[in-house]
């Protein structure tokens, strides 16, 4: 049996505004007429600091003031969750996709993304890695987060996905609580190992442990259409 065909995006290290404009794209196109795509498989590095929010909120209009005054951008965004962080040093992954031709649900689909970001960890060296219930969304090492997930689903179409921390500046951290939760922290691939872990070197392996999870073929094209 014929696995579906995602399409693979890299975008390199771009504004978050690209990564959203492009997944927009990939919405209107899924959701007018299926194609013989599953979707697009979107990823990149956010070249600055952005603060976003979820469908909960999540920041008063003072923080929001506050984090703009660090030189952050704030974007409020239609999916699940309440704030996190994005920036350089993080792997987003966007998965646009219609999880009908992958035999998914939207719960299925957020447990395989954390499956994804587990299996990354292993595969880096770090077998502690746990996916937990909400809510605690998200993989964690312990008491500290290094990979964030939210998602939305419209239609049987995905959009927004995860964010995992490879060489993030865990500082932009302390300006809020991440995703609602009182005493927690984050951390990330290069805090855990000791040593600078790019979010080019995961690619690979975070590649290889999406396509086992999914059950996909991954292609690759110069144009992000």
């Amino acid at each position: 049996m014929l696995q579906p065909v995602v399409r693979l995006v890299w975008l390199g290290q771009v504004p978050y505004a690209e990564l959203l404009a492009l997944q927009q794209r990939w919405l209107r196109r899924l959701q007018a007429e299926p194609g013989p795509e599953a979707g697009a498989l979107l990823l990149c590095e956010p070249a600055g600091p952005v603060y976003t929010t979820g469908l909960r909120g999540g920041l008063t209009s003072e923080e929001t003031a506050r984090l703009r005054a660090l030189g952050a951008e704030v974007r409020p965004l239609g999916r699940g969750g309440l704030a996190t962080f994005h920036g350089p040093g993080q792997l987003l992954c966007h998965p646009v996709l219609d999880l009908r031709p992958l035999g998914l649900r939207l719960r299925t689909h957020v447990a395989a993304l954390e499956a994804c970001a587990v299996r990354l960890c292993e595969l880096q060296g770090l077998p502690g890695a746990r996916a937990r219930p909400p809510p605690y969304t998200g993989v964690w090492l312990g008491e500290r987060k290094i990979c964030a997930i939210g998602v939305r689903c419209g239609r049987h179409v995905t959009s927004h996905g995860l964010a995992l921390n490879c060489s993030t500046d865990l500082t932009w951290f302390e300006h809020i609580v991440p995703c609602g939760l009182v005493g927690t922290g984050v951390t990330s691939l290069s805090e855990e190992l000791q040593r600078q872990v790019t979010v080019d070197e995961v690619i690979p392996r975070f590649l290889e442990a999406f396509k086992e999870t999914y059950k996909c073929t991954l292609t690759s094209e110069d144009s992000p259409s």
